[in-house]
């Protein structure tokens, strides 16, 4: 019997070491973020925003280019306001209305949004602190990191005019 209890025991002890006893709740099944990109979701005064892969992307003369998705989930539009750093805003070019479902992309094939901080010296590697404004949805705060440019972000540059440059041509930085 005392044999009996102490397999038993073992046993016991062994599962929950493992971690097999925290089922549908452990912490390594909830993780959702597989990118450098940081996740926001905005749920205050009615809005329903979602912002996606948030980073900052460090160039070689010395701006910060951000890269990301903003969704706009709400019945209701909203508008980006504006994008700081260290209260030193961003120039943000393109589309800054959001209407349902239809994204605002920083960066990439599909888009229609750029934002800059120009001449900040950003350090590949550190995260900053960047605050988002919405007419609808007010302020919301986010701990980025700071890529460098390599990569999947090889080819962002900082200038508007750059990113019309047909594929293969040499993009000065």
């Amino acid at each position: 019997m005392r044999r009996i209890f102490t397999i038993i025991s073992a046993l016991l002890i062994a599962t929950s070491l493992t971690a097999c006893g925290a089922g549908q709740n452990a912490a390594t099944r909830n993780i959702t973020q597989v990118t450098d990109g940081v996740e926001v979701k905005i749920t205050q005064n009615g809005s329903a925003i979602k912002i996606v892969n948030l980073l900052l992307v460090a160039t070689k003369n010395g701006d910060a280019v951000v890269v990301g998705t903003i969704v706009n989930q709400g019945a209701e539009r909203d508008q980006l306001i504006g994008i700081a750093v260290d209260g030193k805003g961003a120039t943000i070019t393109g589309k800054t209305i959001l209407e349902q479902n239809a994204p605002l992309r920083f960066e990439g094939e599909s888009a229609n949004a750029k934002a800059v901080f120009t001449g900040v010296l950003p350090v590949a590697g550190r995260h900053v602190k960047v605050d988002l404004g919405f007419a609808r949805a007010g302020l919301v705060s986010a701990e980025v990191i700071i890529r460098d440019k390599r990569d999947d972000y090889k080819d962002i540059v900082s200038t508007p005019a750059e990113t019309n440059a047909s594929p293969g041509s040499p993009q000065p930085e």
